[in-house]
């Protein structure tokens, strides 16, 4: 019977549960590194010589403002800032610094400091030239100075008559009226007789 009891007893201890082990936490990511920014060299500015007086005279020279140039395409000249004597030429999002020279044919030329650009200005346009690829960039370019200009030589031409035509005659150059009269009378005066010829002298009588 106390054998029977002991083995009820037992029968009723539960065995011991394991705790269930709980999954290790993960490891903390380290933060991200933010993505490198790409370094953009930034220009380096040409020093520019101080310009003289011929340098000077070539940029009073020069026609500031807008260009309007073929294909709806726009050109700006300005000064550039804290050098006197150069400018600023822009196409888009391009900008030349320039140098203006006056050249021996008339033409005012600017030229690109570092070598590569040359716009040429002319009375009636002007065109912007890449001298390392030896080509235009834009042409056709004309400021509201030349545009006057243009409409002035226009009105000009338009003003001078018209010479003759291929096919007309000249007109004749007037004849004055004291040589128109002392034509005829010279057509109507006879003509002089000739002068009688002297008459020959007379032989010497032969000796007897």
């Amino acid at each position: 019977m106390f054998a029977t009891a002991t083995m009820a007893q037992s029968a009723s201890v539960k065995p011991a549960t394991k705790p269930v082990a709980k999954p290790a936490a993960k490891a903390a990511r380290p933060p991200a590194k933010p993505a490198a920014r790409k370094v953009v060299p930034v220009p380096v500015a040409v020093p520019l010589a101080k310009a003289e007086g011929e340098q000077l005279a070539a940029a009073a020279l020069t026609y500031y403002g807008d260009y309007g140039c073929e294909f709806k395409q726009t050109i700006n000249v300005n000064t550039t800032p804290n050098n006197d004597g150069y400018v600023d030429v822009r196409l888009k999002n391009q900008t030349w610094t320039m140098k203006p020279v006056l050249s021996s044919t008339g033409a005012l030329r600017l030229e690109d400091v570092k070598g590569q650009m040359l716009m040429i200005q002319i009375a009636n346009k002007s065109m912007l030239l890449d001298t390392k690829l030896g080509q235009r960039v834009v042409d056709e370019c004309v400021h509201e100075t030349q545009r006057v200009a243009i409409a002035a030589a226009a009105a000009a031409a338009a003003s001078q008559p018209a010479g003759p035509g291929l096919l007309q005659a000249p007109t004749p150059a007037p004849v004055s009226t004291s040589a128109s009269a002392a034509a005829p009378e010279a057509a109507s005066a006879p003509a002089s007789a000739p002068e009688s010829a002297p008459a020959p002298a007379s032989a010497p009588s032969a000796p007897r």
